[in-house]
């Protein structure tokens, strides 16, 4: 069990403000039952704030232009890690040029004519597959009498014969589902 926010606050010397504030954006992590553990917090304070918060030191002024001008820190370059909870605006910006790179490429691909229709694609190929269908059910009216010529056999039987092996095949066929994403 870790310390109260109060606590931690006192420990760390800053407010419980702050601390509620450092949790909230993610830049540290409480524990499951909402108490934060020091140790883990101080080092996720120091590595996830851009300029650590130095406790006030007591100097000596050497005179009064080194008061006038006080040390200026540059602040690092480099951004914080990316918070584990919650969102930062960094991560919003992120996810927003993203949006902006896909919705151009798919734009410049519609442009091109690489795009397709998906209403008009899945319409097309249902006409294309119904025909395929029609021309095979038409197949063993125009083809029987022929081969029962040739094999010299009764044409009705081998018309019924062709039709019913024809129906059997295509209803075989039709219990295939094309998925389309």
């Amino acid at each position: 069990m870790g310390l109260s926010i109060r606590a931690y606050a006192r420990h760390r010397g800053v407010s419980h403000v702050a601390v509620k504030k450092a949790i909230d954006t993610g830049r540290i992590t409480p524990l499951p039952d909402g108490t934060i553990d020091p140790e883990v917090a101080d080092a996720q304070w120091a590595r996830n704030t851009l300029q650590p918060r130095r406790a006030p030191e007591h100097k000596t002024p050497t005179s009064q232009r080194a008061q006038a001008r006080p040390e200026r820190q540059i602040p690092d370059p480099v951004p914080p890690p990316l918070a584990t909870s919650g969102t930062s605006l960094l991560q919003a910006r992120t996810v927003n040029e993203v949006l902006k790179a896909q919705l151009n490429k798919v734009e410049l691909a519609q442009r091109k004519g690489e795009l397709v229709d998906r209403a008009q694609a899945v319409s097309h190929v249902f006409k294309l597959a119904r025909t395929e269908r029609d021309a095979w059910l038409n197949w063993p009216a125009r083809i029987s009498a022929q081969m029962a010529a040739r094999l010299n056999v009764d044409a009705h039987a081998l018309h019924v014969a062709l039709d019913a092996a024809v129906r059997e095949h295509l209803q075989e066929l039709g219990e295939v589902r094309p998925r389309v994403d």
